[in-house]
C-alpha cells in the first residue's frame, strides 16, 4: 500500500501547487484504500493506473498545461488560417481546394461537353478565391473559443490523439463560423466574380432541354468547404507541435508537449 503512494510521488515533481496536488493525492488515496480493503486486486491495478492521469503531467501545473495548450492553439490557428488566406492557399493546395459543387457534378460534366470549359473554369478559381479571402477573418472566432477552455479541455487534448486540439475547435467555432464566415464568404465571392460565374453557369444549363433546374446554395457550399479546409490546416500545425521539438516556439511549449511523453 505505502509503496504504491511511494510510486505515484516518485513520478511527478512537487515544484506545482502543493494544495492542488494534495487535494488530488488524497482523494486517490481514499480510493485506493477502500478498494485494497474490499480485496479486489484488478481494481486497485486500474485505479493505479486513473490516479496517474488525474495528477499533473511531468510535474506540471494544471495553469501550466492549459496555458501550453491555449498557446499551442493560437500558434496553431494562426498559422493555418494565413496559409489559407495567402494566394492560391486553397486553390493550390490538393487536400483543401474547392471544387465544383459535387451535388451537381452533372452540370460541370455537361457545361464542358458543351465546350464551356473557360466559364466552370473561372468559377472555380473565383470560389477558392473568395475562400482565401474570408480565411483571416476566422482568427478572432477561433481565439474566443481558445480563451474558454477549460482544465479537463486541456489535459483531455494533451492525452487525447494528435488532433484532439483541432477536434475540440470544430466543436467549439463550426457554429460560430459558419455563422460569420458565411457573410463574409458571400461578399468575397461577389468581389471574386464567383457569383457572377455561378448565376451564368445555372443559367447556361437550365435552358438545356430536358433537364432538371438546379440551383445550390453557393454561399452555404463555399462556407462549408472554408472552415473544413481551416480545420485540416490547423490538424497538421497541431501534429507538428506534438511531434516536432522545433515546432515549440516557446519555453512553455517546450516544457507542455516535451513532458506529454
Amino acid at each position: 500500500m505505502y509503496s504504491l503512494v511511494g510510486i505515484i510521488f516518485a513520478r511527478h515533481n512537487l515544484n506545482h501547487s502543493k494544495s492542488t496536488f494534495m487535494k488530488k493525492l488524497i482523494s486517490i488515496i481514499s480510493i485506493i484504500l477502500f478498494v485494497s480493503l474490499s480485496g479486489s486486486g484488478q481494481g486497485l491495478l486500474d485505479l493505479a493506473k486513473k490516479a496517474q492521469k488525474i495528477l499533473p503531467v511531468g510535474g506540471l501545473s494544471e495553469d501550466e498545461v492549459v496555458k501550453g495548450l491555449k498557446e499551442a492553439l493560437v500558434k496553431g490557428t494562426n498559422s493555418g488560417t494565413s496559409d489559407a488566406h495567402k494566394l492560391d492557399g486553397y486553390l493550390k493546395n490538393p487536400s483543401i481546394k474547392i471544387p465544383f459543387p459535387p451535388e451537381v457534378k452533372q452540370v460541370e460534366s455537361k457545361l464542358r461537353s458543351l465546350g464551356m470549359n473557360k466559364l466552370v473554369d473561372d468559377f472555380i478559381v473565383s470560389l477558392n478565391r473568395g475562400a482565401e479571402q474570408a480565411a483571416e477573418e476566422a482568427k478572432p472566432i477561433f481565439v474566443s473559443a481558445i480563451t474558454g477552455m477549460t482544465v479537463k479541455d486541456g489535459f483531455d487534448i494533451l492525452r487525447g490523439e494528435d488532433d484532439a486540439a483541432t477536434r475540440y475547435l470544430e466543436k467549439t467555432t463550426t457554429a460560430g463560423l459558419t455563422s460569420a464566415f458565411q457573410p463574409v464568404i458571400k461578399k468575397a465571392l461577389d468581389a471574386t466574380n464567383a457569383t457572377k460565374y455561378w448565376a451564368q453557369i445555372i443559367t447556361a444549363y437550365n435552358k438545356i432541354p430536358f433537364i432538371k433546374d438546379v440551383n445550390p446554395n453557393l454561399d452555404e457550399y463555399a462556407t462549408e468547404k472554408a472552415i473544413t479546409g481551416l480545420f485540416f490546416l490547423i490538424a497538421i500545425q497541431e501534429k507538428l507541435i506534438r511531434d516536432d521539438p522545433l515546432a515549440r516556439t516557446s519555453e512553455l511549449l517546450k516544457k507542455v508537449f516535451g513532458n506529454n511523453k
